[in-house]
């Protein structure tokens, strides 16, 4: 057979390590330098000794530097917590200044210089007045997720196995969400395996209707195919754990910046303003978690985990009213929407039915074939319910909507009475086609309860904030998005709510927009920045940061490994897609004058790969890198919007096959997709024998 599974070869692999070794395969397979062993330690320090009603003060870099354990009574007030642990920070800072000038210590200030080793230098306790930072415990929330654990490890470590993956992988929802599976966090990145929209879309159905970002099930399955990219292109497991929350593409510039994928020396020496304390801890919060998970019982003795899940798949073969399948099941829709965290406010609302082909998760006590045989007709339908409207979020353009909705972008346009470019901006409302024809009429094939949910919108609506409530929360709960709450009660901090606060959801006479999932957000190196930097000083802070308590954690913003940049030199690597046109019209020059700078002929195009010179007279540098990446974007985008990455396998090239045949052979998978899986690969040169791995890509159907 010409294509070989990587799963298979991962799997033969692995049996020849623990059948030819007796080392674990765990050891070879996840290195533990010498130089990790301090922040491995202290990683299980805090997963383990110290809850949230306390922390640690100590150094962010010299991790086996802790100055002290603060804890706080129960109840302590947030504003009073944070005063004690801003003071004590202080004084840790003036005691290494005292240290520094090799004035005397208080008995008090003594702790702290015995924090360091005997013969430390006055200009390393100089250094260290920058690295003061707190990091709240956490053993309660990780107690809790190994409790949650229970219900999904051995699905997750199935999946991995099946697909030829180090089964102790399992342990990385530890790390993002505390197996929470309806974890969101303040940057968009939802799940128990925390995925951004941008990079969930790669592998998973997100939309209005249906997350499976909050399936178990189907974000695992995306998690290690998201795993298998990674290490095609870092070649490392240590890298690829670390690139699940840097990227693949910057532990690749690290790798070959240093010229070593030793995960210690890159940890240590690498330096980049996206790898901050959360990428540079990341390998050893996961090795730390994996020792953990390995033996619960002796880091929290007497501990019992949740019985695995019982749940069996109902497949859902035409679009189902939800309260009405429900009720011929004979379950509580609390329990449903328990068992599928994927299914979005309007099917729960009965806005929207069930989607067709949907796996619906039902108790393994239900008789699914009676249930199905007393459902009315009227219950199901052909066709989903229309949408009227879409508003426009960041990163889309009228290319991707229309896809998303099954639509030319022309018709979308004329529609709409947009003119080319067709330039749509953030905020704006588009009538989506069939929209006259959508106002829902009771019949045969649409129930009453949608009937109800889509016409009560001539009385205002409103929300009281109870405890617990965050405007996040409140957002998800009636299907609106974030910004328009903001908006609506004149908000400029999502946390600025208050208990008792009405909150104004929808105004009357207003429909509601199509949104039921969190804003789609465009991360910014200024607002991770600002994630790694923030220190949560209790548990609702830390909430309010993200599903787990080390700010900066969560899948990377984009699988996309290339590197977009423009070199020191002005010069750039050609990316698949690219042309002189392009680099052109992003430089406001003309194809005429970079041919003329690179001493190109008139007939010579761009070859993939290859270095260009460029020309800043008319344009930025930032400027030009930020329209060249808004370029790629938006044809990813575009490209995920109809289709879905299953599976990759390994394929070696044969006497007379051109990269660009395998392309249309690989049921027309893009060329910039096939370089993204083969970064290190000369595409303009391959030979036969070449061995590559191929993207398995399905059409998204309905």
């Amino acid at each position: 057979m010409p294509r070989i599974y990587l799963s298979r070869v991962w799997l033969l692999c692995a049996l020849s390590w623990l059948a030819l070794s007796p080392v674990r395969a765990q050891d070879q397979v996840f290195q533990r330098p010498a130089a990790l062993e301090p922040a491995i330690s202290f990683w299980k320090r805090v997963y383990t000794e110290v809850g949230t009603t306390g922390g640690f003060i100590h150094d962010d870099t010299r991790m086996d530097v802790v100055y002290d354990v603060m804890t706080f009574p129960e109840g302590t007030p947030s504003a009073e917590r944070t005063r004690r642990i801003e003071d004590r920070k202080k004084f840790v800072v003036a005691t290494l200044r005292k240290l520094a000038e090799g004035d005397d210590l208080t008995d008090d200030e003594q702790k702290v210089r015995a924090a360091w080793p005997e013969h430390t230098s006055a200009s390393e306790f100089r250094d260290a007045t920058e690295r003061v930072r707190f990091q709240l415990g956490q053993a309660d929330r990780f107690k809790e997720g190994l409790i949650r654990s229970g219900a999904w490890r051995d699905a997750i470590r199935r999946t991995f196995r099946s697909q030829g993956l180090p089964e102790e992988l399992a342990a990385l929802p530890h790390v993002e969400s505390s197996f929470n599976t309806n974890a969101y966090s303040k940057v968009g990145a939802a799940g128990m395996w925390q995925f951004m929209r941008s990079t969930g879309k790669r592998f998973l159905r997100i939309d209005n209707v249906v997350d499976e970002r909050l399936d178990p099930y189907k974000a695992t399955a995306a998690a290690a195919n998201f795993m298998q990219q990674n290490f095609a292109v870092v070649a490392s497991w240590p890298l690829a754990v670390t690139a699940y929350n840097h990227g693949a593409g910057g532990m690749l510039r690290a790798k070959e910046q240093l010229g070593t994928d030793d995960i210690g020396e890159i940890v240590q020496r690498y330096q980049s303003k996206s790898f901050g304390f959360a990428s540079r801890n990341f390998y050893a919060c996961f090795l730390a978690a994996l020792e953990i998970d390995s033996n619960p019982d002796k880091y929290f003795p007497g501990i019992k985990l949740n019985p695995p899940d019982a749940s069996k798949v109902m497949p859902i073969k035409s679009y189902t009213s939800l309260p009405s399948l429900a009720k011929s099941l004979q379950i509580d829709t609390s329990l449903l929407k328990q068992l599928n965290p994927a299914l979005m406010a309007p099917v729960w609302s009965g806005s929207k039915r069930i989607p067709s082909g949907f796996d619906l998760r039902v108790p393994g006590s239900v008789d699914q074939i009676a249930a199905l045989r007393s459902l009315p007709s009227s219950a199901v339908a052909t066709t989903q319910v229309l949408d009227q409207s879409h508003r426009v979020r960041k990163g889309e353009t009228l290319s991707t909507i229309a896809a998303k909705y099954g639509v030319s972008t022309q018709q979308l346009a004329k529609l709409n009475g947009l003119r080319q470019p067709y330039h749509v901006t953030v905020g704006k409302l588009l009538k989506l086609p069939g929209a006259e024809q959508a106002t829902v009429v009771a019949s045969a094939a649409t129930p009453a309860s949608v009937v109800a949910a889509a016409g009560s919108v001539d009385q205002e609506l409103r929300h009281t904030v109870k405890a617990g409530d965050t405007l996040n929360k409140i957002a998800q709960r009636y299907s609106v998005s974030l910004s328009e709450l903001l908006a609506l009660n004149k908000l400029s901090n999502a946390n600025q709510i208050k208990l008792g606060e009405s909150l104004l959801i929808r105004a009357a006479g207003v429909q509601p927009a199509n949104a039921a999932e969190p804003d789609e957000q465009v991360i910014s190196p200024a607002t991770l920045a600002r994630a790694e930097k923030a220190e949560p000083k209790s548990e609702r802070e830390a909430e309010a940061l993200g599903p787990t308590l080390l700010a900066g954690v969560q899948a990377a913003a984009s699988a996309d490994p290339a590197d977009y940049a423009v070199r020191d030199d002005s010069m750039i690597r050609v990316e698949a897609g690219e042309s002189l046109g392009h680099y052109a019209e992003w430089l406001n020059s003309s194809p005429a004058i970079l041919r003329s700078l690179n001493h190109l002929t008139a007939s010579a195009p761009v070859q993939l790969g290859s270095m260009l010179k460029l020309d800043f007279s008319h344009v930025t540098i930032k400027n030009f890198e930020a329209r060249r990446l808004a370029f790629h974007q938006q044809m990813q985008e575009a490209f995920f919007a109809q289709y879905r990455i299953v599976e990759s396998y390994s394929y070696e090239l044969k006497k007379g096959e051109s990269i660009w045949a395998l392309s249309q052979k690989a049921n027309n998978v893009p060329l910039w997709l096939l370089r993204q899986y083969n970064p290190g690969v000369d595409l303009n040169d391959v030979k036969p024998g070449t061995k590559l791995v191929i993207p398995r890509i399905k059409l998204i159907e309905g």
